[in-house]
């Protein structure tokens, strides 16, 4: 197994992060300016996690960075979209700043459509983005919500680019190097990529950290329960995509084959 990096592709709306200092640095507030310190006032989840990030050096020392990691994790997936806003992260609209429309974006969000459908949330939106970057610290966190607000995934990197993941506060382990960046599947099924195993016939490197051969991780947030799906030794996955169509699991090896609608596989998931 090695550590790797993706490319980005059209798959998720992740971004690579930016530049990354040794240590964490919990954001400065001036309570005076900042319109974001009245939600921070009322939410002591976000406050835990200001207070987290002001600890990181004395905290990294107790309990090593994976250990500060795992904590950090856990704190995140209790946040609320505005939460993060309000704690300075990136969103969808700038993932390398801070929100700059509060008047909008605390606003409590909109009641959903007649139609029940919702779509993710993309600044300046009432009830903040439905996503979040951290783009300057050594854990470039991320975070997704479903669209409507129920489900989150977190994602936290730890050492030699290690990426920890939480859905819903739930760990979700896998046998192998997980991507830091992934996607919700009809609100429901969060997919992310993972290294495939070192002995498929067709693994190797292709350049700047990447690896040639990619497994697929869903995991179902109504039941808790991870599903790890690798390739077969024929199949090519570069770049897997899963798609969810009338009950079934769609799992194509690349874009191309996605938008051909040429699958390699079709399974149900139990």
């Amino acid at each position: 197994m090695w550590p790797w990096r993706r490319r980005r592709n059209r798959a998720t709306a992740e971004t690579e992060p930016g530049f990354r200092p040794a240590r964490p640095q919990a954001p400065e507030w001036e309570p005076e300016t900042d319109p974001w310190q009245d939600r921070l006032n009322r939410s002591c989840e976000a406050r835990a996690v200001r207070q987290w990030w002001a600890d990181a050096a004395e905290q990294t020392e107790r309990l090593g960075e994976d250990g500060y990691g795992e904590r950090l994790g856990e704190l995140l997936s209790r946040l609320s979209p505005r939460d993060f806003a309000a704690l300075g992260f990136g969103c969808t609209r700038r993932i390398d700043r801070a929100c700059r429309e509060p008047r909008t974006c605390s606003q409590d969000p909109a009641p959903p459509p007649a139609s029940g459908d919702r779509i993710r949330r993309h600044g300046p939106v009432a009830g903040a983005c439905s996503g979040f970057w951290d783009c300057y610290s050594p854990f470039a966190v991320r975070a997704a919500f479903t669209a409507d607000d129920r489900h989150l995934a977190v994602t936290v990197q730890g050492q030699w680019s290690t990426v920890m993941l939480w859905v819903d506060g739930i760990r979700v382990e896998a046998p192998n190097f997980l991507d830091e960046t992934g996607y919700w599947v009809d609100d429901r099924f969060y997919v992310t990529e993972m290294a495939a195993p070192d002995d498929h016939p067709l693994q190797g490197h292709v350049g700047m950290g990447a690896i040639a051969v990619l497994s697929l991780v869903i995991h179902d947030a109504a039941t808790a329960t991870t599903h790890v799906l690798d390739p077969e030794p024929h199949e090519n996955w570069s770049c897997p995509v899963a798609a969810l169509r009338d009950g079934q699991w769609r799992l194509y090896p690349t874009l191309e084959a996605r938008d051909a609608d040429h699958p390699d596989r079709t399974l149900t998931l139990p």
